[in-house]
């Protein structure tokens, strides 16, 4: 009987002894004591602990702040990403002997358990994350540590082909090109020190210096961000939906403002042009062959005849272009845009290194002097875009440009590509800049726009930046992919991951960059995809072209068949750009946002474009069937066959040489453009519109966004129209209402819409509009009916379709 007891009282310490490890490990550091709670009158609550105090913030009930200040030191106040400003929220306060709670009215609980001291966070009930060590200053640096749990799966970090849930790597933050990846890179030209938790949360830690995030690399459930130096800063976001969340970050670090609608067309490019004639040649092919084209981009051979030592020179090579602004009047006058490379490095062989010295505009070394370093391209500098006059000078060249007729912006290598430590900036170390380099020549350019051109929607291609970048309009692509398979296959994932970090332009060269490989299959499915990716930009080095009318002819004509269909979608995708402009959704959705289940939470094969295309990419050679799951949600439609696949459904679909695997949500409308060779052209009073009947969908309704395309914060301004299209059905019959919402400085015009009504498998017995019969055609083949109308949109307009039984 005593030894019984004694194996009891023995397995009783044992538990408890885990319990107190469990406990303790999951509290902070154990030297870390509470001292004292105040709230202030901004609704800043502040904790004094022993070594140093916690100062936490709501911007909105679902964004709260946390910031430490280590004993001795001073709040760093200035943030490079966050613009919202932080607004008075009624705060519940609760107190107990060991804890202190408080909270805004449906939003973010802040828990704080005074010993052993520890910050956690509650939404809706739920713990979503708590400090673990919390802040640290280590040998290495500085760390914030944080508790997980066991199941959750993690995203972000910026750009890199992982695999979609990234916990257990370590990943370095530090913007670095990685030429010729496939299917995994770990660094690439653009991190976030973001992540993202299937438990529906975001954390963004709000410092710019490089750093790491290791995300449970040790496996002990453990998220810890590593950094030299800096604020030690983090803001938690929470949300009901995944689009709730993404809207809260957007709304923290700014909203993409509405890009160019020929932002939406097809480009011409390569590596690169290295004429004149060579440009207009090849916009006439395209015209020739009659395949819509938007825009050329002019890689560095427009200021300068070879690749290596003439970068900087930023002026018009003029023994290569003679009359450059000609060139550009008479692309204009064919709907074609014209977009210049440019880059943040000044050779000491350019034309422009005296007087980049002489105006200084360049880094510095330690005594002072302009930094000089050895790079691919040749000796080099860098503009210090931190200090003004480096700022300013780099605008000139853009102005100059614009007056030029230059449309858009590429700014390339913006990591910066080679920035050695020593490097002096004038707010700080190469190190501490790094990462924003790109951000901040964003912004230049934006605001040199907003200033000199406030009538244009900039262009801004580039492929590095910061957290918050999208709202100066910047379109970032995946960096220097290899023209494989396997550079195809880590697209979706890469773009899927920015859209959820608020990047939601990131795209790829289409038919991929790096190497001379020669490959119609793989150009022909990449340029498919890219249909549905943000921008339409195939792009690669020059042995092999990247534009479709070099191609041979099969290639030729399944890309036209592509780039044609991109076109169509207009107006659809020009909505998604509003919506993403309004609620920060990215065009570019994974399937968990959709479906939430673990089968999901993983899934890059197949996503949702917009909130009513279901796309599954072919990134395999060869491939005759392909399997696909059909989220839970809804029914979904073959946009090629019509033929209906069930919700939740697993098929094995057999694929097409003429495109990829492309479903429609039951229920949906879909608005469409009439074919057309640029953008130029398109105005929105022509569309067609199709409605795909499902009878499962008792109601539905889907919007169109319009304005002219180019001005400037359109909406805002009230010159737009927005377009509203709805379904009440019963088993007898269809009812579909269109209606206009018209801002106020916009003219509203009488609209020609040819409707297509799908999976109807009988005639119906009338179609009424407005209680008068019209009429229709009805296919029992395709199982569509079809018809035209007028439709002045300062009116309401009904249509009545008596279903066959």
């Amino acid at each position: 009987m005593i030894e019984q007891n004694l194996k009891q009282l023995r397995s009783v310490i044992i538990m408890l002894g885990v319990w107190l490890i469990s406990y303790t490990s999951l509290a902070q550091n154990a030297g870390r004591k509470f001292i004292k709670f105040e709230q202030q009158a901004n609704e800043n609550f502040i904790i004094k602990v022993n070594d140093g105090t916690y100062r936490i913030q709501f911007y909105t009930p679902e964004i709260v702040e946390t910031t430490f200040i280590p004993e001795g030191q001073e709040f760093i106040k200035k943030s490079h990403a966050v613009v919202l400003v932080p607004k008075h929220h009624k705060t519940t306060l609760h107190q107990e002997e060991n804890f202190i709670s408080f909270k805004v009215k449906n939003g973010i609980t802040v828990k704080i358990q005074k010993s052993p001291f520890k910050i956690s966070y509650y939404y809706e009930g739920k713990e979503l994350t708590s400090e673990k060590q919390g802040y640290q200053s280590q040998n290495d640096g500085e760390h914030i540590q944080l508790n997980l749990t066991p199941e959750e799966v993690l995203y972000g970090g910026g750009a890199r082909a992982l695999g979609m849930n990234r916990r257990g790597y370590r990943l370095q933050l530090y913007n670095r090109a990685h030429y010729g990846y496939e299917t995994h890179a770990e660094l690439m030209n653009y991190t976030m020190p973001i992540v993202i938790s299937s438990k529906k949360y975001l954390l963004h830690f709000d410092n710019a210096p490089i750093g790491f995030l290791d995300l449970d690399s040790q496996k002990n459930n453990t998220l810890t961000y590593e950094t030299i130096s800096g604020r030690k800063t983090y803001q938690v976001i929470a949300g009901k939906t995944w689009v709730d969340i993404l809207n809260n970050y957007t709304e923290l670090t700014g909203k993409q403002p509405m890009l160019p609608r020929w932002a939406l067309g097809n480009f011409a490019s390569r590596f690169g042009y290295h004429s004149q004639k060579e440009v207009e040649n090849t916009i006439q092919k395209f015209q020739d062959e009659k395949i819509p084209v938007d825009a050329i981009i002019l890689d560095l051979y427009w200021f300068g005849k070879d690749i290596k030592g003439t970068m900087g020179n930023l002026e018009v090579y003029k023994d290569s272009f003679p009359d450059f602004e000609g060139m550009i009047q008479r692309l204009k006058k064919k709907g074609v845009k014209t977009i210049t490379i440019t880059e943040p490095f000044v050779l000491t062989t350019s034309t422009k290194w005296k007087e980049a010295v002489e105006k200084d505009v360049l880094a510095k070394d330690s005594v002072g002097n302009p930094a000089k370093y050895d790079f691919y391209f040749g000796n080099t500098g860098i503009i210090d875009i931190f200090k003004p006059e480096g700022k300013q000078w780099f605008w000139s060249v853009y102005e100059k440009l614009a007056k030029k007729g230059v449309a858009g912006v590429w700014g390339d290598l913006g990591e910066p590509e080679v920035h050695p430590d020593w490097v002096q900036h004038a707010t700080g170390t190469a190190n501490e800049v790094h990462n924003i380099y790109g951000h901040h020549w964003v912004k230049l350019v934006a605001e040199g726009y907003q200033e000199k051109f406030p009538t244009t929607r900039p262009f801004i291609l580039m492929r590095a930046g910061y957290s918050g970048s999208q709202r100066y309009g910047m379109i970032p692509w995946s960096g220097d992919v290899n023209r494989t398979w396997g550079g195809l296959q880590s697209q979706p994932e890469i773009a899927l991951q920015m859209g959820m970090q608020g990047l939601a332009f990131m795209h790829s060269d289409l038919g991929g960059f790096a190497g001379n490989n020669l490959d119609d299959e793989l150009y022909v499915r990449w340029l498919q995809y890219g249909v549905f990716q943000p921008i339409f930009r195939p792009h690669a080095q020059e042995e092999v072209p990247a534009e479709p009318v070099f191609r041979e002819s099969r290639a030729k004509q399944l890309a036209k068949e592509a780039i044609e269909l991109r076109y169509k979608l207009l107006p659809y995708n020009y909505t998604l750009l509003y919506k993403n402009h309004k609620l920060g959704t990215p065009l570019m959705q994974p399937l968990f946002f959709e479906e939430e289940s673990k089968h999901t939470q993983e899934v890059v094969s197949t996503y949702l474009w917009g909130s009513n295309f279901l796309i599954s990419p072919i990134t395999q050679s060869k491939i005759t069937t392909q399997s696909i799951y059909f989220p839970n949600t809804s029914n979904w439609f073959d946009f090629y066959t019509g033929k209906k696949f069930a919700a939740g459904s697993t098929v094995s679909y057999k694929t097409s040489e003429n495109s990829i695997p492309t479903f429609v949500r039951g229920g949906a409308f879909i608005p469409m453009a009439k074919p057309m060779q640029h953008t130029e052209s398109y105005k929105g009073s022509n569309l067609d519109i199709h409605y795909y009947y499902d009878s499962e969908v008792v109601k539905s309704n889907d919007v169109m966004y319009n304005d002219d395309g180019v001005t400037p914060n359109a909406f805002e301004k009230g010159a737009y129209e927005l377009l509203t299209f709805k379904s009440n059905n019963t088993t007898k019959r269809i009812i579909l209402e269109l209606k206009a919402n018209t801002g106020e400085n916009y003219n509203t015009n009488q609209k020609q819409i040819d409707f297509t009504i799908h999976n109807i498998s009988k005639k119906p017995t009338y179609i009424k509009k407005c209680g008068k019969k019209i009429p229709f055609k009805w296919s029992p083949t395709t199982q569509k009916v079809q018809f035209s109308t007028d439709w002045n949109t300062k009116e309401v307009t009904k249509f009545k379709l008596k279903l066959t039984q």
